[in-house]
């Protein structure tokens, strides 16, 4: 189907701007015409009552992408901030990031991704609305401008929404010139989150909450063990529950389809199955943390290497070794996994907070024989994504799938709290053991360092085993280093987590430079200072993080300082962690962070971000592991796999590095420095070194 420009803007009322849409999307259009929401093919909408709608490309799960996007076009539109609106766009081919070929979000990319596209949009709807005005004014488009909403010429004043219509007939100009920074009025400035008012009032709709007529909910019987296979089932018992439509088999284990929640659960319980073991029904992950151990004394493949290390260890005026330990941990979603699926005439629609729209929508596609255009995905918010909603395989969407296509119904596939805790993907385990030889000042000279860890990648080396480590601004300015990784299968199944590698490598590398500076004779802070000469973004994070807390100074009684230095993501992160411990029990009184992002369009945002990731990485510091006994997950709520509480929540203060360096993350960033910030502090408290996470197992 076509469409014709004139057609289009008489449907849609007012301004649709895409950009470098190709001519073969057109059936977007069409859909548009149609007012299917999800379809825009396009940026911004600017309607009659002169609101303009903002549609974001990626998933907002409370990073405040809805905020920080919107605020990019917003300047260069020079928009009226009170008029904007904001949706999630559809999974389409020009809402692809960041001149990939997909559409997703992760790696703390959205912002460093889009900046420079979403300026772009802005400025040529700026432009076109200018011309549009100019046209009807019938004067020069240089003697016009844009401000707050309106197209101006001395008192006359046209609004956006007058103009919409004219100025969407009219060709973009093919180039645009971009506010100065010194004028902008919405970029670094504080600003009120978008998604907020949508979720105080509830108005905001989660996967979770999708409903609508005809709607089955199901939820599916998993194996009890790693790797086990449904031998055979009876559903008699399960098919007597009030509500319980049927029970359908699926690659994943058995779903119970009902009329709700309740009866879905009820049901299940009474499904009886018999299980086929797997490869991973002996599993033990104190057997496993034993063999990466075991692996740790010796070398692993090289990954990088620089100097003799075993000569520079020789002769070294001293040495330091130590071994670091990390468990299995569980992303633990707020919300848990859910999607819901239609399935009708040849085309599929889906209904998921997901982080990962093209990988899902391929995956849906495949798995029933359609072409990509015909399966619409529609992005809900998230509660909650941490990786976990960026799977490979789309495994709880292909589920949703499959069980959509047995039942022969529209169903929403829920995961509770268990199957997550218990059948998800978890952060892999890893051991690291380093040895650091010292000169006579206390200096290092030699760093040999192995890792041993289940790797996420599936082909050749795990670079994500060891990021954090062979950039390291240390291993920089060590004369002789060497890094290897031992990377042993294991059945279970791992995948990234917020922060990825950086979360155990920054543990290990920050918990050993404090070590180093001690046995060195070293004040942590002035040893760092020291080695950061030729990285400026680490220094500058280290000085403001220190001034701001109060380093050097003397502490309350019984407390401990301890500071962790880390890049990821393209920003630079310090912290300084003020601790007490009683009775083995360690209490996080302040964290002081400072934050080099390069540009931080978002200022609020970017602090909001800071305090949510030292939380997160709190949790998992004090308390996160998953334990594995016979091929069984031992956790399964949050009871038994703890996360931070009110109680446990430090004062946090943040301070943003003024920067005009390249522009880097948020979301994930503050998360890997905090552990080691603890670590380093109750060792400054009393005396002992942490080496093995979580500091406070149950």
């Amino acid at each position: 189907m076509d469409v014709t420009r004139r057609g289009f803007i008489e449907v849609t009322g007012g301004l649709v701007l895409g950009f470098a849409v190709p001519l073969k999307l057109r059936p977007y259009l069409a859909e548009a015409a149609t007012a299917a929401p999800v379809a825009l093919n396009a940026f911004l909408r600017i309607a009659p009552d002169d609101t303009v709608t903002i549609l974001v490309n990626h998933s907002e799960m409370g990073q405040g992408v809805w905020t920080g996007l919107t605020m990019l076009i917003a300047e260069e539109l020079e928009a009226d901030w009170s008029k904007i609106r904001v949706e999630h766009a559809p999974a389409a081919p020009a809402y692809y990031a960041g001149g990939e070929q997909s559409q997703g979000t992760g790696g703390s990319g959205s912002i460093i991704g889009e900046v420079d596209r979403l300026r772009q949009v802005g400025a040529t709807a700026r432009e076109m609305l200018i011309a549009a005005a100019a046209k009807r004014w019938q004067a020069d488009p240089a003697e016009l401008r844009a401000e707050n909403g309106f197209v101006v010429r001395g008192r006359e004043r046209l609004s956006f929404g007058k103009l919409a219509a004219d100025a969407a007939k009219l060709e973009p100009p093919k180039t645009v010139v971009l506010k100065d920074a010194a004028r902008w009025k919405i970029i670094g400035k504080p600003t009120k989150r978008l998604d907020t008012p949508e979720k105080i009032t509830g108005r905001a709709q989660f996967g979770i909450d999708v409903h609508f007529p005809g709607l089955l909910t199901a939820v599916v019987l998993r194996a009890p063990t790693l790797g086990e296979t449904v031998k055979k089932w009876n559903a008699d018992q399960a098919l007597k529950v009030p509500g319980v439509r049927k029970v359908v088999q699926v690659p994943t284990g058995l779903a119970v389809v009902a009329d709700h929640f309740w009866a879905a659960q009820t049901g299940r319980e009474a499904l009886e199955a018999e299980w086929e073991p797997g490869p991973g029904a002996d599993f033990d992950s104190d057997e496993y943390l034993a063999k990466l151990r075991s692996l740790s004394n010796g070398p692993g493949a090289t990954v990088a290497q620089s100097g003799d290390v075993a000569k520079a260890l020789a002769g070294a005026a001293r040495r330091v070794e130590a071994r670091y330990e990390v468990p299995y941990l569980a992303h633990a979603c707020m919300e848990p996994l859910n999607a819901t699926v239609k399935i009708d005439q040849g085309k599929c629609e889906i209904w998921t907070g997901t982080q990962g729209q093209t990988r899902d929508q391929k995956a849906a596609a495949k798995l029933l024989g359609l072409d990509v255009d015909k399966v619409t995905l529609h992005t809900a918010f998230l509660g909650g994504g941490f990786g976990r909603r960026f799977a490979r395989g789309a495994d709880y969407v292909a589920e949703a799938v499959q069980v959509a296509k047995e039942a022969g119904a529209p169903v929403k596939t829920v995961w509770t709290r268990e199957d997550d805790m218990r059948g998800g993907n978890y952060r892999p385990m890893f051991v690291h053991r380093i040895e650091a030889g010292l000169d006579k000042t206390g200096r290092p000279v030699a760093w040999r360092h192995t890792v041993a860890g289940t790797p996420i990648a599936r082909s050749g080396t795990d670079e994500q085993a060891v990021e954090g480590i062979v950039d390291s601004p240390y291993l920089k300015v060590i004369p002789a280093t060497l890094v290897t990784l031992h990377s042993p299968q294991a059945p279970v199944t791992v995948q990234w987590w917020r922060s990825v590698g950086h979360s155990h490598t920054a543990f290990a590398m920050e918990s050993f430079i404090d070590e180093i500076a001690h046995a060195g004779g070293h004040d942590p802070v002035e040893l760092r200072r020291q080695l950061f000469q030729e990285h400026p973004r680490h220094a500058r994070v280290l000085e403001a993080v220190a001034e701001r807390a109060g380093w050097g100074k003397p502490q309350p009684a019984g407390r401990g300082r301890g500071v962790a230095v880390h890049g990821s993501f393209d920003s630079f992160i310090a912290q300084v962690a003020e601790v007490s411990v009683e009775k083995d029990k360690i209490r996080v009184h302040r964290v002081v962070c400072a934050v080099d992002c390069g540009l931080a369009v978002h200022p609020s945002g970017v602090i909001q971000q800071m305090q949510s990731a030292i939380l997160f990485g709190l949790s998992a510091a004090h308390y996160g592991a998953i334990h594995i006994k016979k091929g069984k997950v031992q956790e399964g709520n949050f009871d038994d796999y703890r996360i931070a509480r009110i109680a446990d929540a430090p004062k946090v203060d943040v301070v943003i590095v003024a920067s005009k360096d390249k522009i880097g993350g948020a979301g994930e960033p503050g998360v890997p420095p905090i552990a080691p910030a603890i670590a380093n502090a109750v060792f400054n408290a009393t005396g002992k070194r942490l080496r093995a996470l979580p500091f406070m197992p149950a």
